[in-house]
């Protein structure tokens, strides 16, 4: 426990009278009550869409990929485009629990177990896309190097795509151990808790016999301290690989330099967005509004301010250069005045607006403080995000070197509604994991209730007077 206490003058990041008996009880009441409306009308709407994109995905598969709007001319699309785009929206849980674990911010422990949940969710979603892109996926394990029955055939290590492979499945296991362990002792309140027999002997299971002794705490500490530094390599390193993608082929507008940093950058930028819509839901679903408080969102929001400009400058820098060499080809890509002005000039225009000029807003501290504002904002970067990998990947293939080649991709109905049915079981995971888990890590909130508690920061507060 942390026995220091903070500067009066910093705000309180756990509201009202709370006793460590209060934090359990408000975060295990979603658990152990009965789930209100709002929950019911926002899990119906989202199991409807995720059995929308399940028939897309069945019909994709029973028919071909010809169901889709890709031609000959260009094969990537709508589902890379919804591959990265997931893959760069789980980066903030990893950030969040990771690299603020080892800067010691008191912060994150409101936050973190939402975050690395919505992580893994969107790793879930992500690794759909390239297995359905395949077209056989009964043929997916066909990427993993394993001995096989083709006299031993293996994969081309060459290829960025296989590292992919690697990176996403690192990603997926190392955020789940990542996750799990924080949750322990969670489990075991919940478990120590509990009534009925069945649920006694579930929970019983999950928290892995955790009993709360000195001894689990210490290991909890070392553990989740040697996971941190093994993920922080992983923030960098999982959107490095999907911007190789593109960075090592030859096409102009995607063999560039700058898309490793440039891609990481945009990840954590839709990452916190994201957490942002969803804390912005769960505040009120779950009743939280004494744990995730106005300094939550304030907080992210400069990380989101300090990677959009990132993004911005990456942006700037696309484009001059593109007209700087005044390469013909490099008219045509996705930052360019050629991009501007042509057939696909709608996507570059909503880019700009949702990713550079609205979140330009955050500067105002007003808006910057404000749960609506703030949830509006989050929004619109990550549907601004979306355009960015539309725009990369959709404007560069559908002008090539040979004008023969240039063509147009419009997205059928299929590719509309894979991409609504992987957001609708992505929230209904969320909805799920928000009745049956803590979502907010109470033993790590409880280590910061007395240096950061409002209450106890007033009683401070009184004791300087006398």
């Amino acid at each position: 426990m942390s026995s220091h206490y903070e500067a009066p003058i910093r705000e309180p990041l756990v509201l009202g009278e709370k006793s460590y008996h209060d934090i359990t009880m408000d975060i295990v009441k979603p658990i152990e009550g009965k789930a209100n409306k709002n929950w019911y009308i926002a899990f119906g709407i989202a199991l409807t869409a995720f059995l929308w994109g399940v028939g897309c995905i069945l019909y994709t598969i029973g028919t071909g990929i010809g169901v889709w709007g890709l031609n000959k001319n260009i094969g990537w699309a709508w589902d890379i485009t919804n591959f990265v785009w997931w893959v760069g929206i789980g980066h903030a849980g990893t950030l969040i629990s990771a690299v603020l674990l080892l800067f010691r911010q008191k912060w994150r422990m409101a936050i973190n177990r939402s975050a690395e949940a919505m992580t893994i969710f969107a790793v879930f979603q992500a690794g759909l896309f390239p297995l359905i892109h395949m077209g056989r996926p009964w043929n997916g394990y066909w990427v993993l190097p394993i001995p096989n029955q083709f006299g031993s055939l293996w994969v081309n290590f060459n290829s960025p795509l296989l590292w992919d492979v690697f990176a996403i499945s690192t990603y997926l296991s190392v955020s789940l151990v990542f996750w799990w362990t924080g949750l322990l002792p969670d489990f075991a309140m919940i478990r120590d808790r509990a009534v009925k027999p069945f649920q006694k002997k579930i929970y019983a299971l999950l928290s892995f016999g955790w009993s709360g002794r000195a001894k689990d705490w210490q290991r909890f500490e070392e553990v989740s301290l040697v996971l941190a530094g093994l993920a922080t390599p992983l923030v960098l390193s999982v959107h490095t690989i999907v911007s190789m993608d593109f960075a090592t082929s030859i096409n102009p507008g995607w063999h560039s330099t700058i898309f490793p940093p440039y891609f990481v950058a945009g990840a954590i930028f839709s990452g916190f967005a994201m957490v942002q819509t969803l804390l912005g839901i769960m505040r009120k679903v779950s009743n939280l509004e004494n744990y995730i408080t106005r300094l939550h969102v304030e907080y992210m929001n400069i990380v989101i301010i300090v990677t959009g400009g990132i993004v911005a400058v990456a942006y700037a820098s696309e484009f001059f250069i593109a007209w700087y060499t005044g390469s013909p080809y490099e008219n045509y890509t996705y930052m360019s005045v050629g991009a501007a002005t042509g057939p696909y000039g709608w996507a570059f225009w909503s880019l700009i607006l949702f990713n550079i000029a609205i979140p330009q807003l955050l500067w105002i501290t007003k808006v910057r403080r404000s749960f609506i504002w703030s949830f509006i904002i989050s929004i619109a970067i990550n549907i601004g995000m979306w355009f960015e990998r539309f725009d990369i990947i959709a404007i560069v293939l559908s002008k090539g070197h040979l004008p023969s080649t240039w063509t147009r991709f419009e997205p059928t109905f299929v590719d509309v509604g894979v991409f609504v049915g992987t957001i609708g079981f992505f929230f209904v995971l969320f909805l799920l994991y928000a009745r049956t888990f803590p979502v907010i890590a109470q033993a790590e909130v409880k280590t910061i209730l007395k240096s950061s508690g409002e209450h106890y920061k007033q009683l401070r507060d009184g004791k300087n007077e006398h």
